[in-house]
């Protein structure tokens, strides 16, 4: 390379440099001298069906209620969202009645989030592409107050740039020490490949990555200025990593426990249903449920009522579509396709009257940070069959008053057994077990969410003069 080539390459660098960091500038002092008396909502998708959902629309409705004057917008990359389809979706898919319609500020970005678009090193891609998504976000309209309902922490040094105050609801920490201790012992799962669970050179590789990304995760996390929870095991890992323990705050996210407890706890005796609600995501472990009731089916005695396997869900892209086909092909495999429905983004009316009718609810996600589906099969008065770890084994599936309130369950031997022992149980039992698990879901009632959710986020909002 000649000296004149390398001055000319080093000049356009350094202006490319500078252009970069001039935009970069503007851009922040265009967004915080012009930010608006509103809280903004990140939330790429807003169909997704799952409690996330939930928690965004009672968290606008709670805004709404409290602060008048504070307009509340959603951030989302779904074009076909408007402040119209928005307000009905609230109260179609779960019976939430926002006072008047969101705003909606449309996201173009988001395929830099989504799973596909990383297949390797997927959590710091999608980390990093959150970064970039929240750009779009904040250059758009940049609010008083940007609050995350979807787990993207990466995105807080960013809207404090922006002059924002951050507020966030946490489901999931996206790292935890349980995933450093799966990955240090090899154990293959929807988020480790067996081909690295099979080798120790890759999974001590794995585990320099995720301690880097620990670090790194705890340090954007740090820029909370309020960090809600939503169990005893979430707090517990968010306060670890982010270490801001006079910031974070446990809110229970809302379950409709006042409108699935009017439910009938006696249910038909003819062909006993089982219902799984969760999104068709990988984490949920769908698999699980099906092969357990496929060894329960068999242990059960040939007199016996045969049951049903009822499948409810949301598909929030192709991969779970995938996901869907897959578990219908594995259903034909089993030979119990005749045993099992599947129900895909149901109306939320429909959802309660699929819960009405259900003896039992079954639920298999490792560490499930907390549970809102094993609330709502409490409330409805279905037997809960969770998975024994966090959320449900922490908070949820406990004794009320002395009284068991349901089963937990960690292998597929487990879950039959617990499925067996519910179809064969006296109903007298049964229904004292019911009994005991609807009264233990009303401390996670969407009244009580209402409560410390407004008592959580008041210290930062009333900074501002739009309280009422």
């Amino acid at each position: 390379m000649t000296p004149t080539i390398g001055v000319l390459l080093c000049t356009s660098l350094t202006a490319l440099f500078f252009s970069i960091v001039f935009r970069f500038a503007h851009a922040v002092i265009r967004g915080r001298s012009n930010r608006k008396p509103a809280v903004g909502f990140f939330h790429p998708y807003t169909n997704d069906g799952g409690g996330g959902e939930r928690v965004l629309w009672c968290a606008v409705k709670a805004i709404q209620d409290e602060y008048l004057n504070l307009d509340c917008l959603i951030y989302t990359g779904d074009s076909d969202a408007s402040p119209q389809t928005l307000i009905a979706r609230a109260i179609d898919r779960f019976g939430v009645a926002l006072l008047r319609p969101p705003k909606v500020v449309h996201l173009c970005k988001r395929k830099w989030i989504e799973e596909s678009t990383y297949p390797r090193f997927t959590m710091i891609g999608q980390s990093f592409g959150s970064i970039y998504l929240s750009w779009e976000a904040l250059c758009k309209l940049t609010p008083l107050f940007y609050f995350d309902t979807s787990g993207y922490a990466f995105t807080y040094p960013l809207a404090r740039i922006f002059g924002c105050q951050v507020i966030c609801y946490t489901h999931y920490p996206t790292i935890s020490m349980n995933m450093l201790a799966r990955v240090s012992l090899q154990s293959s799962m929807y988020n480790n490949n067996a081909l690295i669970a099979r080798s120790r050179l890759l999974s001590q590789c794995k585990v320099i990555y995720y301690t880097v990304f620990s670090w790194m995760y705890g340090f954007v996390g740090s820029f909370a200025n309020l960090a809600m929870v939503n169990s005893s095991w979430t707090q517990s890992h968010i306060e670890k990593l982010w270490k801001i323990p006079e910031c974070t705050r446990r809110v229970y996210p809302p379950c409709d426990t006042s409108g699935l407890q009017v439910l009938p706890l006696e249910k038909p005796s003819e062909s006993p249903k089982i219902i799984s609600v969760a999104q068709f995501r990988p984490e949920k472990a769908h698999i699980i449920q099906l092969e357990a009731f496929v060894v329960a089916i068999r242990q059960l005695d040939s007199r016996l009522p045969r049951p049903k396997l009822q499948f409810v869900g949301g598909c929030r892209n192709k991969e779970d579509e995938k996901r869907l086909q897959h578990l219908k092909d594995k259903a034909v495999e089993l030979n119990v396709e005749m045993d099992v429905e599947f129900h895909k983004n149901v109306m939320y009316k429909d959802l309660v009257k699929l819960l009405g009718g259900a003896l039992a609810g079954i639920h298999s996600m490792i560490d499930e940070h907390f549970g809102i589906s094993v609330v709502e099969y409490m409330a409805a008065g279905a037997i809960p069959i969770a998975n024994n770890s966090a959320g449900p084994k922490m908070d949820i599936v406990l004794d009320e008053d002395g009284q068991q309130t349901g089963f937990l369950a960690g292998s597929v031997e487990e879950y039959a057994e617990a499925i067996v022992k519910l179809l064969k149980m006296p109903e007298t039992q049964r229904l004292e077990m019911a009994a005991a698990a609807r009264k233990r879901s009303s401390r996670f009632s969407e009244q009580r969410f209402y409560n410390d959710f407004k008592e959580a986020i008041r210290p930062i909002l009333s900074q501002s003069s739009y309280s009422c």
